[in-house]
């Protein structure tokens, strides 16, 4: 393996050399003789001091947001608006799992490092593509049941010679980085008879790295964790909601939270859950952490009689130190929609009235783009970046939504389209900020959902507890929804002024803004370049195979530029071949793919129908409780599924047989798929039921398309 020493690198970027088929890189700033020395000791030699002047070494991508502020910008201009045409594969690497792929890759010292779905890692030359190591976290299978969103994983991180994952089962693993042995794995869950998960990206500070969890529809208890990089020693953790009053509340801090819940939230675990991004500023010292949504949804069951429930839906600040509370700020109070706060923070300087000042960033799932005081939590602007009706605005005094009084449906118990849905105005996709243009690149969306309480509620671990009727939007009629805006852009945000710069039609993906003027993000079937001041699309990749929704990255070695990013899955048919891979491309690239696998997709070709509409109506409430989120609608858009991630069960062999459902369902052969047993929840009837509701959808579906 060989690993390029920084400072002759940048003694070479000094001479003015550079690649014949790329613009000059912009020198970086001068390197440390500490910096130097740490590169000089072999893979990953990352540690506090290489992070906070990640900026003097710009060729290099060590965390996931490349810096602390996590702002996914690189200053690297080698490729650019005059010469990103050029644009070609340079290498690529299969990964043959066939699951939803959302990580950002990391690249140091020629190395570049990549998590897959099931939580495995992998290591490649940065320049070649030659394989080095690759780890497999071996989790059960079993698991993947109690994943709400698919068995994905978002990322590692790099520490003093380790490579760090996160794995959906709970564990974090400490990898050799030069070996791709397992040096330490700690368990981080605090209760594995819960449906505890990890996707994502773990973050290191000061010695510590730093992971949440995911499982807020399944009936947990949010928190985050910190362990010592060493040993895998758990030094402090932070719960985001209080638990029950009766045990003891772990700090003053649970104890003022607990003053805004009722009832006995701790029944239902709570929410909050810290699943996605994190942010640091070593400056100020503070750690700042994104929580999720309550547990269930609806407040009416969660906390009957109101309450802001802290920390749901919040921005937290913690000292890394110790994991104390510092300051919070909620974006939506009594959170009842799935309006998470776990969507990217970002931390930069910007002119508030004249005046620099350290500010946070979020553009959360509800709908508005939030500038906080980083040192404070004091709250600075709000505006909607999407279409929004839950709240007419934000309180400029008190930072407070001023709500729609008919979008708590928890209070009205009438069903209400509220805008954005559960999927958010924004999701998990990572936002960029180009310091030149002073704009922030953000995939939005307008969506809606039809929101009612579930008058047969009943929570069970293994099951999505939200307490919301599924069924609701029929009971408003065909055209209540059909004026409603609804699709996918991206958005170009002046932070500043609280204004649109731009927006052009799009799949969500995560955004990566560099020197060159550009802004790069995935699509349905590859990867594009637009012109950062005004949205210009300037470069398509060739045909992927496959679809992209993580966020790209850039690294350069010996004067040649790359963008590196992961595909997988999403917006893929799960029924055609799967293509999940790491591409690499660079200006002059010349590799081409096999060509794509000829398939035939499964013909809809149910049984009959014989079910009594009891039976049926049976059936679509077990469906509605344990399949829909994964599997959602049956016949939706042709068979697609989640993302393509699971199969559309109207066109499953095991309508044919009870026996073949039955051993699915209840039996778990499945299980090495990620299919595991609902024994626990469905029993046999239950389980021919649901295959009467999926006959009879099938029916439906299968006349709609024969236009019978």
């Amino acid at each position: 393996m060989k690993f390029r020493i920084l400072f002759l690198v940048a003694a070479i970027f000094s001479l003015g050399a550079c690649s014949s088929d790329e613009q000059s890189t912009p020198v970086p700033a001068p390197i440390s003789e500490e910096l130097a020395e740490n590169v000089s000791k072999g893979p990953a030699a990352v540690n506090s001091d290489r992070l906070v002047a990640a900026d003097s070494e710009p060729e290099q991508w060590m965390a996931t947001g490349r810096t602390y502020g996590e702002q996914h910008y690189s200053p690297l201009s080698g490729i650019n608006k005059d010469n990103v045409g050029q644009l070609g594969l340079a290498w690529y690497a299969d990964f043959n799992i066939a699951r939803g792929q959302e990580s950002t890759p990391l690249v140091v010292d020629g190395v570049i490092y990549v998590t897959t779905a099931w939580s495995n890692v992998r290591a490649f030359d940065a320049v070649s593509g030659e394989p080095l190591w690759q780890f497999d976290s071996e989790v059960p299978r079993d698991w993947g049941v109690r994943a709400c969103c698919d068995v994905v994983n978002r990322g590692a991180a790099l520490w003093n010679g380790k490579v760090f994952v996160g794995t959906i089962d709970g564990r974090m693993i400490a990898i050799d980085a030069a070996t791709g042995t397992k040096v330490w794995e700690t368990d981080t869950f605090v209760n594995r008879e819960l449906s505890y998960t990890i996707t994502g990206a773990p973050r290191i500070v000061k010695g510590k790295i730093i992971i949440g969890n995911g499982g807020a529809e399944y009936g947990v208890r949010g928190y985050v964790t910190a362990l010592d990089t060493e040993t895998g020693e758990i030094l402090w953790r932070f719960y985001t909601v209080p638990g029950n009053p009766a045990d003891g509340f772990e700090s003053d801090t649970m104890r003022m939270a607990a003053e805004t819940w009722n009832g006995e939230w701790w029944a239902l675990g709570g929410g909050g859950t810290v699943w996605d991004s994190m942010a640091y500023d070593p400056e100020l010292d503070l750690l700042y952490i994104g929580t999720g949504n309550g547990s269930p949804w609806n407040q009416a069951i969660r906390s009957p009689g109101g309450g802001d429930n802290l920390f749901l839906s919040s921005i937290v600040a913690l000292d890394p130190d110790d994991g104390s509370y510092v300051w919070h700020y909620q974006t939506t109070p009594g959170e009842t929609w799935d309006y998470t706060a776990t969507q990217p923070i970002m931390v930069a300087t910007l002119p508030i009235d004249g005046v620099d000042r350290k500010v946070v960033m979020q553009a959360p799932k509800n709908g508005f783009f939030y500038i906080l005081d980083a040192t404070t939590g004091e709250f600075l602007s709000a505006q909607p970046f999407a279409n929004v009706n839950w709240a007419f605005s934000i309180d400029p005094e008190t930072g407070r939504p001023i709500e729609n009084p008919d979008a708590r449906y928890d209070q009205t118990d009438q069903a209400y389209p509220v805008q954005p849905g559960p999927g958010g105005a924004h999701n998990w996709h990572p936002m960029a900020y180009h310091p030149g243009t002073g704009m922030v690149y953000l995939p939005s969306t307008d969506s809606f959902y039809v929101y009612a309480q579930d008058k047969n509620f009943n929570p069970d671990p293994l099951i999505s507890n939200i307490g919301v009727d599924r069924n609701a939007a029929a009971t408003l009629g065909p055209n209540a929804t059909s004026d409603m805006p609804r699709g996918n852009y991206m958005l170009a945000w002046n932070p500043v002024t609280q204004q649109e710069g731009w927006r052009i039609p799009g799949s969500s993906a995560g955004m990566l803004a560099t020197g060159g003027g550009l802004v790069f993000k995935g699509n349905r079937d590859g990867i594009s370049a637009f012109d950062a001041s005004n949205g210009t699309e300037l470069w398509t990749s060739i045909d992927t195979q496959t679809g992209i929704v993580a966020a790209p990255v850039t690294y350069s070695i010996d004067g040649k530029q790359y963008i590196a990013v992961v595909a997988g899955r999403s917006n893929s048919n799960y029924y055609a071949p799967d293509y999940s891979r790491l591409l690499v491309f660079r200006l002059g690239g010349n590799e081409q793919f096999p060509p794509a696998i000829s398939y035939t997709p499964p013909e809809l070709n149910p049984p009959a129908s014989t079910a009594s509409p009891e039976q049926i109506a049976r059936g679509e409430d077990l469906y509605g409780d344990s399949c829909w989120l994964c599997h959602e609608t049956p016949g939706n858009a042709g068979g697609m599924g989640r993302r393509g991630l699971f199969p559309d069960l109207i066109l499953s062999p095991a309508l044919d047989s009870p026996e073949l459902l039955s051993a699915i369902v209840i039996d778990g052969i499945r299980s090495q798929n990620g299919m595991g047993s609902f024994a626990n929840v469905v029993d046999a009837q239950g389980a021919e039921d649901i295959r009467a509701y999926l006959i009879e959808r099938a029916n439906i579906t299968l006349q709609a398309r024969s236009g019978q």
